[in-house]
């Protein structure tokens, strides 16, 4: 069997994770990833897990994408986050002329990071004018390139649409040294990923630094990676996330009951019948969900890689897996969090955090319960 494009990722993300979980207590405290994190993640070249190939980077398989993720998080929630946003942010330049996208990826740092859709660009002689601030802006402070998902006017102020008649809407990419950053940030969790706003005046972006974001007819890139698109991919990663910041707490449960007596029990935690009961569905509960979370990844990139297309189905079996896997890792931080009893309140211990991390996450567009809604409206009108 051919190696998993990529696979190399994981054993470098596991061998960065301890330095990470060093820095955690000073990402948490400062709300950004400190510069030993960052350089160790560019060294290992972490951040260009998804970047073409012929770019130079690892064009890894979902798979190893999300293994790497999983790692990461074990260690620092906030860094895995930051990492997932960036790493599919770069499949963008699958849709740009290597030359551009050479310019913004091989130029240390080599990293984008860009916001949620808003606002508007007006189409100017050689390319878009845009004065607009955008938020959810996850990994901008380790940024070179920011990006902005924008509705585009014609000279007039008319919208451009498309060919159905949706509103055209085009990446745009800029240097960050172009945009101002504001520190708006204080968050339940995942502090230390730096969510800022940002915002440009007046700021022109030529043509060559825009692109139709998960078009697949205007890929540059042949691969199949580029045809899921990154919708799909933070599906996956940020469900990856959760699987490793669940899986994280749960262990640090497990420690606990290993040496704890509590107070008033006649005897150790770890020959508390339910307790030994709880571990166990627990430990039942987190494995489903990483099962499942993977082998719809891989039935996807299977039948991807054979075919060139990522279907409608698949797209639905992503979002499904991927939603509820976080909903799943959720539920088995909360059982740690509470099996810890008083011990999990402490900032000193490794449970307060994670649980403000992991509710951060579930809050997030990947994990909204509408998803539900929607695969579970294509299935009622599926004819069999």
């Amino acid at each position: 069997m051919s190696e998993l494009p990529g696979s190399g990722l994981v054993a470098r993300a596991r061998a960065v994770a301890p330095l990470i979980a060093r820095e955690a207590d000073e990402i948490e405290r400062t709300r950004r990833l400190t510069p030993s994190v960052v350089a160790a993640l560019i060294e290992n070249g972490l951040y260009r897990a998804l970047l073409p190939r012929s770019l130079g980077g690892a064009e890894a398989a979902p798979e190893a994408f999300m293994q790497m993720l999983e790692e990461i998080a074990k260690a620092d929630a906030s860094t895995a986050w930051c990492l997932g946003q960036c790493t599919v942010c770069a499949m963008i330049a699958a849709s740009l002329d290597h030359d551009t996208a050479q310019e913004i990826f091989n130029t240390a740092p080599g990293i984008l990071a860009w916001g949620a859709i808003a606002h508007e660009a007006r189409a100017v002689e050689g390319g878009y004018r845009v004065t607009a601030r955008w938020d959810f802006a996850s990994g901008s402070r380790q940024a070179s390139w920011l990006g902005a998902h924008v509705r585009i006017l014609r000279a007039d102020g008319t919208p451009r649409v498309n060919a159905d008649g949706s509103p055209e809407v085009r990446t745009i990419l800029f240097p960050a040294a172009s945009a101002t950053l504001h520190d708006v940030w204080q968050a339940i969790g995942l502090a230390g990923t730096g969510t800022d706003s940002y915002e440009v005046n007046d700021v022109f972006i030529p043509e060559r630094f825009t692109a139709f974001r998960d078009v697949p007819s205007g890929l540059r890139e042949a691969g199949p990676l580029y045809r899921i698109g990154t919708g799909p991919a933070f599906s996956l990663g940020f469900a990856a996330v959760s699987l490793g910041v669940a899986r994280a707490t749960l262990d640090a449960a497990i420690a606990l009951a290993r040496g704890k007596h509590p107070s008033l029990a006649a005897g150790a935690m770890r020959d508390n019948g339910a307790v030994q009961g709880l571990i166990g569905r627990t430990e039942g509960d987190l494995r489903a969900a990483r099962a499942y979370l993977h082998a719809t990844a891989q039935a996807m990139w299977r039948d991807l890689s054979a075919t060139g297309e990522f279907s409608a189905a698949h797209r639905r079996a992503v979002r499904l897996a991927a939603t509820w896997t976080i909903h799943q890792s959720a539920k088995v931080v909360d059982t740690a969090y509470h099996m810890a009893g008083a011990t999990a309140v402490f900032r000193s211990n490794p449970f307060e955090r994670r649980f403000r991390d992991m509710h951060a996450i579930a809050q997030q567009i990947q994990a909204r319960d509408t998803h539900y809604e929607d695969v579970g409206k294509a299935i009622l009108t599926e004819t069999r």
